[in-house]
């Protein structure tokens, strides 16, 4: 019996759809996309402009007659830094504007350890130009100090565009940019001097809670930290130990004075994350990490006109 040549049954070949089928399943796809972002963008509103909503990214923001501007809590820290020295320099409001120009120019608002040359930290400033070491200048309160020791010798500082001000001090080889973060600079300044009150927020995630408590007449070591940044860096006042806090709190009576308390206030929000503070209250008004999305709410904080009370982890 003569042997059959068997071979394979190929598949049918599939029917190739029809070019209105095909465009019928790119407009189903292009539809579901659609509706997808609709979706993910409306939630992303929605987390946004809700205040309750858990904190996705944490952000501060300075804004003064409905103009506002944006940074990440370390920025934050950093401005607070350099705004609150002006505060306790008794330097004008300008100063400090011009400062934070310079900063924003110079290194982004961060503390860097690296930079064109040798230069470093907050403000670019080399060691080999006679600013400090570079341990010194990437300290932000020593760097801070010397910018302003430079500028207060430029005569007519107060009054000269930003731009020039700045230069004079810095030398650098961009001298027309730092005109460019002027806007800025004035925001983020009038709010932390104390001159535009509730204009410094911080959406920040919940503080760890801390064990380690003091007493109602010393505060504890995160507190007493605190107190020593804040005394070194925007007032020359000493806080008192708030009774039945265990030392996690401490309040700041600055004569009356309600432009200084709502610096003293700007400094203890921008430097909410770095320090663990949970609440600060002014007269009237208080800024709680919980409820950090709604920003400062009106409050009956039983604190006089000049007060300032910070809390810290419980």
């Amino acid at each position: 019996m003569p042997t059959r040549d068997v071979r394979p049954v190929r598949p049918a070949r599939p029917r190739r759809p029809s070019a209105g089928a095909r465009r019928t399943r790119r407009l189903r796809l292009a539809t579901t996309l659609l509706v997808t972002g609709v979706v993910v963008a409306g939630a992303a509103v929605w987390v946004a402009r809700d205040p309750d909503a858990p904190v996705v990214v944490e952000r501060c923001t300075a804004t003064v007659d409905g103009e506002s501007t944006s940074m990440s809590p370390e920025q934050a820290a950093n401005a607070a830094t350099v705004v609150g020295l002006s505060v306790r320099r008794d330097l004008p409001a300008r100063a400090a504007t011009i400062a934070i120009a310079t900063i924003v120019q110079e290194s982004g608002m961060r503390n860097l350890d690296h930079g064109d040359r040798d230069s470093l930290g907050l403000f670019q400033q080399r060691p080999s130009q006679g600013w400090g070491t570079p341990e010194q200048v990437q300290d932000p309160v020593f760097a801070t100090n010397a910018f302003y020791d430079a500028l207060v010798e430029v005569d007519g500082y107060r009054d000269m565009p930003i731009t020039d001000a700045a230069q004079r001090v810095q030398r650098s080889g961009f001298p027309l940019a730092y005109g460019d973060h002027e806007d800025e600079g004035r925001l983020i300044a009038s709010a932390l001097t104390g001159y535009s009150p509730r204009g410094f927020s911080c959406h920040l995630r919940e503080a760890p809670r801390s064990q380690v408590s003091g007493d109602d007449v010393q505060l504890s070591p995160q507190a007493q930290r605190v107190a020593d940044a804040a005394t070194t860096q925007v007032t020359t006042a000493t806080p008192r130990v708030v009774a039945g806090t265990r030392g996690r709190a401490l309040e700041f009576e600055l004569d009356g004075d309600a432009r200084l308390a709502w610096a003293v206030a700007g400094w203890a929000v921008a430097s909410a994350a770095a320090y663990d503070v949970t609440e600060v209250s002014v007269e009237g008004a208080r800024w709680t990490r919980s409820a950090s999305g709604r920003g400062w709410t009106d409050a009956a904080t039983g604190l006089p006109r000049g007060g300032v009370q910070i809390r810290l982890g419980v």
